[in-house]
């Protein structure tokens, strides 16, 4: 069992979103690998270049004592590994562990006596103990909290946030035992400057994680079916939230579509979870199935305005501006301007989608979507504005009503143009 820090070398299984800026950091005080299946994504960390654009060439090599590789033997030297793999929901909105199922056989290939694994990928209360650590001992002779030992620590990646990194985030801890919990509290301590907490179990560590998403989840919920009543009495959302927010405990969240790879998908975790024990939660399945509907709500929106305005629907060019789940980062995954997007196409309507934060070859990729490399001038009969990106946000006036036919229809569902400019707001 490791007793010391000064003998730590870390394994980061995962170089995503959450992986890379965790490994950067580590890299800088202990002997970091950080490792990941997709040999492309290795080989363009080795020339200082981070696709996620959450790390800068700078950054990276700032990390003095990190290297990278895509090669599983490598791994061996190491004997505290972190777990960082995506944790999606599939078709039927359900968990899909296969990602972590796959790196937790492939650690028991290279782990010795006395290793620590650490996950941070998101799972429902009990998975780590239940399905990733029976995984390891499957595939190897060594027993858990005898041999090997484990830990939890949920990440708290935000994307594109360029002011809430890694080692500003208070960090939440846990171990398999007492003094395995207090080896993995020191060792995030010695990274994270905001400070740690320790739970009192991987389950309660896990159980935090799923909660943080779902209570955002949730409200933002609230926001978008008081958006759609709001809409009904044609009462702008935004003025109410305005003014709702000048009291001091009003919470300010806003409209809009929930998609990512967290506020989507974890309330799916915690409700599998709560389904196989018996319970069938209903509030969280509620929020869910507003924030889901919204894709298709903003279209019927647009399209009964276009009616209203006797604009042709069959056939109209529509610009979709924005592809990211979020604001002024590269990040598409579980993106819910796909189901704008799709809900388009229901109608025949000609859809263009651009987004200059987006690698086109990965949109084709992801959701066999072509975007444009710039919108077309005096083309469009209406345009959403589905993505605050600072881009979008420096457009004039005239330089977006330049895009548009003589009568057309501008949607902006982030509230980033003048009320004046818009013909709807979510």
């Amino acid at each position: 069992m490791l007793h010391s820090l000064e003998n730590v070398k870390l394994g980061i299984i995962g170089l995503g979103y959450v992986g890379l800026p965790l490994a950067v950091e580590f890299g800088k005080k202990y002997p970091t690998l950080g490792f990941d299946i997709n040999a492309k994504r290795v080989t363009d960390l080795k020339k200082g270049h981070d696709f996620t654009l959450e790390v800068s060439s700078e950054e990276l090599a700032d990390s003095q004592f990190i290297s990278y590789s895509a090669t599983v033997d490598d791994l061996k030297a190491c004997n505290v590994y972190i777990v960082t793999v995506p944790t999606p929901i599939d078709q039927h909105k359900q968990p899909d562990l296969t990602p972590l199922v796959k790196a937790s056989a492939m650690l028991a290939k290279v782990m010795n006596k006395g290793d620590i694994v650490i996950y941070e990928s998101t799972v429902y209360p009990g998975a780590t103990e239940e399905v990733c650590l029976p995984e390891i001992e499957r595939h190897c002779s060594l027993v858990f909290n005898q041999d090997f030992f484990a830990g939890y620590s949920p990440e708290r990646i935000n994307p594109g946030d360029k002011e809430h990194r890694v080692t500003n985030i208070l960090k939440v801890t846990s171990g398999s035992t007492p003094k395995i919990a207090d080896f993995i509290d020191d060792l995030y301590k010695s990274i994270i400057i905001a400070g740690t907490y320790k739970a009192s179990s991987i389950q309660v560590a896990e159980a935090a994680k799923v909660i943080e998403n779902t209570q955002r989840d949730l409200n933002i919920a609230l926001i978008n079916e008081l958006a759609v009543i709001f809409n009904k009495l044609n009462i702008d959302t935004e003025e109410v939230l305005k003014a709702a927010g000048t009291k001091w405990n009003f919470l300010p969240f806003r409209p809009g579509l929930v998609g990512g790879h967290c506020i989507g998908v974890d309330p799916y975790y915690l409700t599998h979870k709560a389904q196989a024990i018996g319970y069938n939660p209903e509030v969280i399945l509620a929020g869910r199935r507003i924030n889901d509907s919204m894709g298709e709500y903003v279209v019927s929106q647009l399209v009964k305005t276009m009616l209203k305005r006797k604009l042709p629907v069959n056939g109209a060019n529509v610009l979709v501006m924005g592809l990211t789940f979020k604001e002024n980062c590269p990040d598409v995954r579980n993106t819910k301007i796909v189901d704008i997007i799709a809900e388009l196409d229901e109608f025949d309507i000609n859809v263009d989608v651009y987004d200059p934060w987006v690698n086109p070859v990965e949109a084709k990729h992801e959701y066999d979507i072509d975007l444009i490399p710039v919108p077309k001038q005096a083309h469009y009969d209406a345009v959403i504005f589905a993505v605050a990106h600072n881009e979008f946000k420096a457009l004039s006036a005239d330089e977006i009503k330049a895009l548009m036919n003589k009568e057309h229809v501008i949607y902006d569902l982030k509230y980033m143009l003048d009320k004046e400019l818009t013909d709807i707001r979510l």
